[in-house]
C-alpha cells in the first residue's frame, strides 16, 4: 500500500480556497526573496544572522503549510507557479509525498520536477508507490532508475509491474490495479466478516469483494451491502452476484470508460483468457483516463502534439506549436490567392470585402461542430462504412437546413444594409454552399485520418478552418463574379 501520513492531509474544497493558498504561498516566497536581498546587501554580521533566522522560519512555515495539503492540491499549486517558484516549493514537499504528487501533476510539469531530482530522490519516490502507480510513472523515469526499482521489488510485485507495462496506455491492462480483496465461494459470510475486521484497511474504492474458486478463477462478486445485510450463516455463493461486468486487459480503455458510465460502476474485475482474476479497474483510474483523453483531444484539434506547461521554456513551446502553424501559413497563403483571383470583383463592389469574412467564419463554425461530434464518436468506437454513409447524409442535411435558415437571415440583413437584392441572394447561396462544404469535410477529415491509422483529432480544427476559409471566399466571390459583375 502507498505510504500514509499519521494525519489526513487537508483538502482544498473550493477553487477559491486553493487560489487563496497559492496566493499565500507566493506572498511568503516574495518575502523570502526580499530577506535574501537584504542579507546579500547587509554589512552587519548580527543583522545578517537575524535575517537568516527569519528566512529559515519563513521556509519552515511554508514547508508546514505544504505538508498539510493533499498531494492533488500540491500538484495544482506546482502547475500554477512559474518554474523558479515551482522548484522552490518542490524542494519543500515531504519525501513521502513525492511519488503521489508526481502521479497527480501533468506530464509536462512532471518532466520538469523529475529533471530537478537526483537518483536517490527518484528511488525514494518510487518506493512509496504501488505497482500499478509505478507502471504509470515508469515511462517518465530514467531507464537506469527504473531498473534499480525493478530489481528491489519482491518477485510477485516484479511480475505485476512487468505485466502492467506490457499493455499500451489506452487499454484496461494499463489502468488496472492489483490491490483487491478476494474470498472463496464456499465460506460462510460470518467468516468473511471476521476476515475483514482483522484487516487494517480496505483498498480504495472497495464496493465489492471478488469471489474466486481454488484455481483463482473468477466466479462472481459479493457487494459490501449484501455482505452486511445477509444472514451470517449463508455461504458466499448464496449471496453473491454471478452476472457482472468484467473486462480483459486487452480491452480498450475508452470502451471501459463507457461501461463505467453506463452501468454506474465503482470497480470491476479484470480477467484473463482463462477467466482467472488478475486485477480490477476502479472509478478513479477511469476518471483520470477520461480527463487525460479529453485534454489530449483538445490539444490535438488545434495541432498541439503534446501537453504544454504554461511556464515551459519559450524554445520548447515554440517547437511544440510550430508544425501546424506552418500548415496554417500555407493554407492562409492559399486563401489569399483565392481572394487575389477576384480583385476586380472586390474593386467594383466594396461590400464583398465586408461580407466575405462572415461566410468563411460561419462555415468554420459549422465545420468545427461537425468535427467535434465525429471525433467524440470515433473516440469510443470504430465506424463502419454504413455508419459513415449515415453520418454524411445526416450532417449534409443538417448543414442544408441551417444554411437555408442562417443564409436567409444573412441575405435579409445584407439587403437591409446594401439595398441590393442580387447581393442578398448571393450571400444566402454562398452561406448555404459553404455550410455544405464544411459538413462534408467535417466528416471526411477525421474519418480519413481514422482509416489511415492516425489520430482523428490531430490538427482537425486547423484543417477545417483552412478549407472553410478558402472555400468560403471562393464560393462567395465566385458567385458574386457570375451574378453581380457586368
Amino acid at each position: 500500500m502507498t505510504n500514509q501520513h499519521a494525519t489526513e492531509p487537508k483538502i482544498a474544497e473550493k477553487p477559491a480556497e486553493l487560489a487563496a493558498i497559492i496566493r499565500d504561498i507566493r506572498e511568503m516566497m516574495a518575502r523570502n526573496r526580499l530577506v535574501e536581498g537584504l542579507v546579500d546587501r547587509s554589512q552587519d554580521a548580527h543583522h545578517e544572522l537575524v535575517e537568516r533566522i527569519v528566512h529559515k522560519q519563513n521556509l519552515t512555515r511554508l514547508a508546514q503549510k505544504i505538508e498539510q495539503l493533499h498531494p492533488a492540491d500540491i500538484a495544482l499549486i506546482l502547475e500554477a507557479l512559474p518554474v523558479d517558484e515551482r522548484m522552490a516549493i518542490w524542494s519543500l514537499v515531504h519525501a513521502d509525498q513525492d511519488g503521489e504528487v508526481l502521479l497527480e501533476v501533468s506530464d509536462a510539469v512532471r518532466m520538469s520536477l523529475l529533471a530537478a531530482m537526483d537518483r536517490e530522490e527518484m528511488l525514494n519516490a518510487a518506493n512509496t508507490l504501488d505497482t500499478d502507480e509505478l507502471a504509470d510513472l515508469a515511462p517518465d523515469f530514467p531507464a537506469q532508475v527504473m531498473q534499480e526499482v525493478f530489481t528491489t521489488l519482491p518477485l510477485a510485485e516484479r511480475e505485476r509491474l512487468r505485466f502492467a507495462l506490457s499493455y499500451p496506455e489506452d487499454t484496461v491492462g494499463a489502468l488496472m490495479d492489483f490491490d483487491l480483496v478476494t474470498v472463496r465461494a464456499d465460506v460462510r459470510i460470518e467468516v468473511v466478516l471476521r476476515y475483514l475486521r482483522r484487516m487494517e484497511d480496505l483498498p480504495d474504492h472497495t464496493d465489492k469483494l471478488f469471489v474466486v474458486n481454488r484455481d483463482s478463477s473468477f466466479v462472481g462478486v459479493i457487494y459490501l451491502k449484501n455482505l452486511l445485510l445477509s444472514d451470517p450463516d449463508l455461504a458466499v455463493h448464496q449471496a453473491m452476484a454471478k452476472e457482472v461486468v468484467r473486462f480483459h486487459p486487452e480491452d480498450k480503455a475508452r470502451t471501459t470508460a463507457d461501461a463505467f458510465e453506463r452501468y454506474d460502476l465503482v470497480s470491476a474485475p479484470v480477467v484473463d483468457e482463462h477467466n482467472r482474476l488478475i486485477g480490477r479497474v476502479t472509478i478513479n483510474a477511469v476518471v483520470d483516463f477520461i480527463r487525460e483523453a479529453r485534454d489530449e483531444e483538445r490539444l490535438s484539434q488545434v495541432g498541439l502534439r503534446e501537453e504544454e506547461d504554461i511556464f515551459a521554456p519559450i524554445a520548447r513551446s515554440v517547437k511544440n506549436r510550430s508544425p501546424w502553424l506552418a500548415v496554417n501559413l500555407v493554407t492562409a497563403l492559399v486563401a489569399s490567392r483565392v481572394i487575389g483571383l477576384f480583385d476586380g470583383a472586390i474593386e467594383q463592389l466594396v461590400a464583398l470585402a465586408a461580407l466575405m469574412p462572415i461566410v468563411a467564419g460561419m462555415g468554420g463554425n459549422v465545420g468545427n461542430q461537425t468535427i467535434t461530434m465525429i471525433v467524440r464518436e470515433l473516440a469510443f468506437r470504430t465506424l463502419d462504412n454504413r455508419d459513415i454513409r449515415l453520418l454524411y447524409s445526416k450532417e449534409l442535411r443538417i448543414a442544408l437546413i441551417n444554411g437555408m435558415i442562417w443564409g436567409g437571415a444573412l441575405g435579409l440583413i445584407t439587403f437591409l444594409l446594401y439595398h441590393d437584392s442580387a447581393l442578398s441572394l448571393v450571400m444566402a447561396g454562398a452561406v448555404s454552399l459553404n455550410f455544405l462544404t464544411a459538413a462534408f469535410f467535417g466528416v471526411t477529415i477525421p474519418v480519413t485520418r481514422m482509416k489511415l491509422g492516425r489520430d482523428p483529432a490531430l490538427g482537425s480544427s486547423v484543417l477545417i478552418t483552412a478549407i472553410t476559409d478558402s472555400g468560403g471566399f471562393f464560393i462567395f466571390l465566385g458567385l458574386a463574379t457570375v451574378f453581380l459583375m457586368n
